[in-house]
């Protein structure tokens, strides 16, 4: 075996062949040039029989990108259902190496990492307490460790991570395997986040599950994944294709269901080309820490945000790392027991697309770097164009709104010219030659869809595990309409994302919204308002074209003008409940959830009446102060430290005028403050009420109150 510098891989047995991943590279890749460049010149042969104009060369290269863009995915579904008739055992799966090695004990140890940013503790621990219960339901536990990795800014909700973090040790006998780190300064988002437990603690383990916030997986599948890092030396990365579970809008479950149904054919056709060069989605994945360590620090970009600065979409830069420097990333297609939630209404789609977005955009620097792979660079240029694809669609029906406009206000006649290529080969006319083309683009639109309820329709326990053949079919004629209905707002939503972003707004971090309150009408109008009145707008331009070109905009024109009552009907749960007691929409996991997400719906170990930090009067960082439990584990928690006359002025405003009285930059410094927060605590219960605020008497009194009224035997 040859050498090889402590930096690099070890040099085993590829896993697959280069030469032949080389092969497949070609096919795929060629084959969406042909398909493209045909479909391109056909419209050129087109615009050639009906006459020139000045907006058909714009149309031309923006159609040239657009349909790539669509040959592109459909290809995906292509080659992905020729995977599935391959087989599975034909098929290429990595995780095939974890088989071999039986249920020996794993030689190294693994972390499992989940970072937090102003989350619901309660509900993010119960996922935790379901991954550690499965893994120890596989005899595997003493292999992981766990970390619960915080940037919460808000105090409360830090106070209440901690004791939520302190219920679920005690009652898992987590202590020493669970741990809870909230960082000072939170630089670099998530990035910065995973990037401070690896320097602080990476060294222990050989990889980390990477989680975020909303995710679960099942033990047993962590377990394979570990052991197919042991079993291949060379594996950087490997991605899991987690699905989206707990849907209860209307909105959600149109994703859910969609990526469900779909996504098998569109994942299988990225890991037929992808292969050992694949990408890492930003969580539920295993890494391997020391090239991560290594090779992954992630550099600022040249000049301020949005375009330079931190880079945001940081996981497409660290895998594009990773594989330039020798290591595989492989996507694990097969795992099944990895799931995640999605926004539940298209607002907050929006607004998680808009730190994509610009996340994205970044890249653009990065995608003509030196030394990038073929498999890196196309996954950088797919995740760019999922954004600047809207834009350019919304060019494409501009101009084609230019040349509809100009041919009617002119008194030209349409003489049509059929000595074009097409024309003389194929003996059609120029109507037959644009609904062929017309054809051909709702077949790429349609087929994936086409092949995927095919499958699910023809193998009996697909089709049962989505309901039956007639909710199947029922959910894809729903998905398709309110899509098609969707489509348009979000590339208007898209469109001006671009359009800020290149005007230099950059885009803050703000928590997600996971649970399905629903729209307002007020804030849907508020959003949505401008996408409206721009359908409104084309609609009487285009009727002022003529009703046929009306009708060929329909369905863009109507996606503009109902995007208000579309974005507030699709947010509402009691409808998606609705549909969800007739099958409809429903999810192989929502109908026979998995032993994990039951798991996580009987978690509780986080909660305990005798160590809580939610009552009314002493919520959160009162009770840090006042909570002798709460005062305790936070004091714990902090390091050493003195306390100075400046400190000792601190607790004593605090006190008198309360936590108002004190800026959050203060009240941080004296959450930090170990002996000012147990004198602080002290204080409150041994000083006369008139010498402190009310603040601090109240949270006092409620315990007397809880007392009288026997509220004190809720803590047994």
């Amino acid at each position: 075996m040859a050498e090889t510098s402590p930096d690099s891989p070890k040099q085993v047995r590829p896993f697959f062949s280069p030469l032949r991943a080389s092969l497949r590279r070609t096919i795929f890749f060629g084959s969406v040039i042909v398909v493209n460049l045909a479909a391109t010149f056909w419209l050129y042969d087109l615009f050639t029989r009906v006459g020139t104009h000045r907006a058909h060369l714009l149309l031309l290269i923006v159609f040239f990108v657009l349909n790539g863009l669509l040959v592109l995915g459909s290809f995906h579904a292509i080659f992905g259902a020729w995977d599935i008739l391959w087989g599975r055992k034909r098929a290429v799966r990595i995780t095939k190496l974890a088989e071999e090695a039986g249920d020996a004990p794993l030689a190294r140890r693994y972390a499992v990492v989940m970072p937090v940013y102003n989350e619901d503790c309660n509900r993010f621990c119960a996922r935790i307490e379901a991954i550690y219960r499965s893994i120890e339901a596989t005899g595997h536990l003493e292999s992981f460790d766990f970390f619960i990795l915080s940037d919460t800014r808000d105090l409360d909700l830090w106070v209440l991570e901690e004791t939520a973090w302190t219920n679920l040790c005690r009652k898992l006998g987590g202590f020493g395997r669970i741990y809870y780190r909230r960082r000072r300064k939170n630089e670099n988002r998530k990035a910065g986040n995973i990037g401070d437990f690896v320097r602080t603690w990476g060294g222990g383990y050989e990889g980390m599950v990477v989680l975020d916030a909303d995710s679960l997986m099942d033990g047993g599948d962590i377990l394979k994944m570990t052991r197919v890092m042991e079993a291949y030396p060379n594996l950087g990365i490997l991605q899991t294709p987690p699905k989206l579970i707990r849907g209860s809008s209307i909105f959600t479950r149109l994703q859910q269901f969609a990526m469900r149904l779909y996504g098998p054919l569109f994942i299988r056709g990225l890991n037929w080309w992808q292969l050992g060069g694949g990408s890492y989605w930003g969580h539920n994945a295993l890494i391997r820490v020391k090239p991560f360590s290594d090779f992954c620090e992630l550099p600022d970009l040249p000049g301020r945000e949005p375009f330079g600065g931190k880079i945001l979409s940081h996981d497409f830069v660290e895998a594009a790392l990773m594989v330039s420097q020798g290591w595989e990333v492989w996507l694990a297609w097969d795992i099944e027991g990895t799931y995640e939630e999605a926004p539940p209404t298209l607002i907050d789609h929006l607004k998680r697309d808009r730190r994509w977005c610009q996340g994205n955009l970044q890249h653009l620097w990065l995608i003509f770097a030196r030394k990038l792979p073929l498999t890196v660079r196309a996954h950088l240029f797919m995740g760019i164009m999922a954004y600047l694809g809207s834009p350019l669609w919304f060019l494409f029906l501009i101009f084609g709104t230019w040349v509809a406009w100009d041919r009617a206000g002119s008194d030209l006649s349409n003489l049509p010219f059929d000595e074009t290529f097409v024309g003389r080969w194929l003996k059609i006319g120029g109507i037959e030659q644009s609904l062929i083309l017309t054809g051909f683009i709702f077949l790429l639109l349609f087929l994936p869809k086409i092949l995927a309820v095919t499958r699910a329709l023809l193998v009996p326990s697909l089709r049962r595990s989505f309901g039956g053949g007639l909710p199947l079919v029922a959910g894809v004629v729903m998905e398709t309409l309110l899509s098609m209905l969707l489509a348009p707002c979000v590339m208007a939503a898209h469109t001006f994302m671009v359009i800020s972003i290149v005007l230099g707004r950059a885009v803050g971090w703000g928590s997600q919204n996971r649970e399905a309150d629903g729209t307002g009408w007020g804030e849907a109008m508020t959003v949505h308002l401008t996408p409206t009145l721009l359908g409104i707008g084309w609609a009487a331009l285009a009727w002022t074209i003529s009703p046929v070109f009306t009708a060929w905009m329909s369905p863009i024109l109507l996606g503009l003008i109902l995007c208000i009552p579309v974005s507030v009907w699709t947010s509402r749960a009691r409808y998606g409940k609705a549909l969800a007691a007739k099958r409809i929409l429903s999810t192989p996991e929502e109908l026979d959830p998995p032993a994990v997400m039951k798991l996580a719906d009987l978690a509780k170990a986080s909660v305990d009446p005798a160590l809580d930090a939610t009552t009314p009067c002493r919520h959160g960082l009162i009770a840090a102060v006042v909570d002798p439990y709460v005062n305790g584990v936070h004091v714990s928690l902090l390091e050493p430290s003195e306390l100075s006359p400046e400190n000792e002025a601190l607790v004593e405003r605090c006190l008198t005028g309360g936590p108002g009285a004190l800026t959050k930059d203060e009240l941080i410094e004296l959450l930090y403050l170990a002996p000012g927060m147990l004198m602080l605590h002290r204080a409150v219960w041994l000083r006369p009420q008139e010498g402190i605020h009310a603040v601090w008497t109240q949270a006092v009194e409620s315990y007397r109150r809880r007392m009288d009224t026997g509220g004190g035997d809720d803590t047994d």
